[in-house]
């Protein structure tokens, strides 16, 4: 089947039914994005699905079908999205497994609402579980995010 993943249509034989995650870590050899728990309860294996955030975990390849699929290997092959030069800047990470389906995460919601407010940023990133606690680091990084996107300091 092919798949349209970071702006590359790319060819896989995988059985229908087997998760996005393990084609893109085991078969494309993208192993940014995280399995955590399998359950698309912790948000670890967050990708974007014609822009919006998806549970890879959970979402069989065969339903992606011609959408396009952006990991974080997508986002910036060089870490120069707004998102990842906050996240930096923030000082967000501490141990980084969770980090690529909270950016991501990030990224679609600053796409939805450009400035958005912590209530906002809270509700989007409710289903991302950090096991280090870096949550109000997290906020923090995301309005720098906004702030960044939009030219502001």
């Amino acid at each position: 089947m092919k798949l349209h993943i970071n702006g590359v249509v790319r060819e896989v034989e995988a059985a229908p039914e087997m998760p996005l995650l393990w084609v893109l870590r085991d078969l494309l050899g993208l192993t940014g994005t995280k399995y955590g728990c399998g359950m698309a309860q912790c948000g670890a294996c967050t990708v974007h699905v014609d822009g919006k955030p998806a549970r890879s975990c959970v979402l069989p390849v065969s339903s992606v079908g011609a959408r396009k699929v952006t990991t974080i290997e997508g986002l910036s092959a060089d870490g120069s999205h707004v998102v990842q030069q906050a996240w930096a800047q923030a000082d967000v990470v501490q141990c980084g497994y969770c980090q690529s389906g909270q950016i991501m995460t990030a990224a679609a919601l600053l796409e939805q609402k450009p400035e958005p407010t912590d209530a906002d940023i809270d509700a989007a990133l409710s289903g991302n579980v950090c096991r280090c606690g870096t949550y109000v680091r997290v906020r923090e990084a995301v309005i720098l995010a906004s702030r960044l996107k939009r030219g502001a300091k």
